[in-house]
């Protein structure tokens, strides 16, 4: 049918539109924000690395779109590594650009799933980054990394950090919206369909 098949090409220009726009929109906030969010990254990894070192010794601070790992028991003269920060939290642009597909995005409850989303995607940016700064000490310090970490440590680090680089910050995007914004957002009406009650009572007429 001529109209069936116009109503769906509408629709999947619709959903192409939206998700152009939530990519754009993404993009644009992650590249203004990120100075400022790797700083707060930074300030949130620094003390969860230091839990678990005796005595503690990492500090960290972002520079442009790297974070700066420092150590106290580094020589003053060594340079300090810097790792990079942009490929950990690129992932916040796919999550802004499903959600924009979402029918109904701007309901309460699609707004606080939207919002718990990102919280979560906050949190597992702060564990990679305590990843990413862990796989560096395990296996790019030479003999120090040899004889802090054990063999089943370092890779256990650096296995996990490249999971992250490689599939999480694809994967948890994906999974945040199918289970926090997807469903709440599918409770709206399509554009122009009818309420159910009104089908109802058009058949019995």
């Amino acid at each position: 049918m001529p109209g069936a098949g116009s109503s769906a090409a509408e629709t999947a220009l619709r959903l192409a539109l939206r998700a152009l726009s939530g990519f754009a929109l993404g993009l644009v906030l992650w590249r203004a924000a990120t100075p400022a969010y790797d700083r707060v990254l930074a300030g949130f990894a620094e003390p969860v690395i230091r839990l678990f070192e005796r005595p503690p010794a990492t500090r960290l601070y972002a520079e442009g779109s790297r974070v700066v790992v420092d150590r106290a028991d580094f020589p003053s003269s060594s340079d300090r590594p810097a790792l990079p920060v942009d490929d950990l939290t690129f992932d916040v642009i796919l999550l802004l650009t499903l959600a924009a597909t979402t029918r109904g995005l701007f309901r309460d409850r699609a707004v606080k799933g939207l919002a718990l989303s990102c919280g979560i995607l906050f949190a597992l940016h702060v564990a990679a980054l305590v990843l990413a700064v862990e796989s560096f000490y395990a296996t790019q310090l030479g003999a120090w990394s040899t004889a802090t970490y054990g063999a089943l440590a370092r890779n256990v680090w650096a296995t996990a950090s490249h999971f992250w680089r490689l599939a999480g910050c694809f994967a948890a995007p994906f999974v945040l919206w199918w289970a926090l914004i997807r469903p709440a957002g599918s409770d709206a009406p399509a554009r122009g369909a009818a309420p159910k009650g009104s089908r109802l009572r058009r058949k019995k007429a």
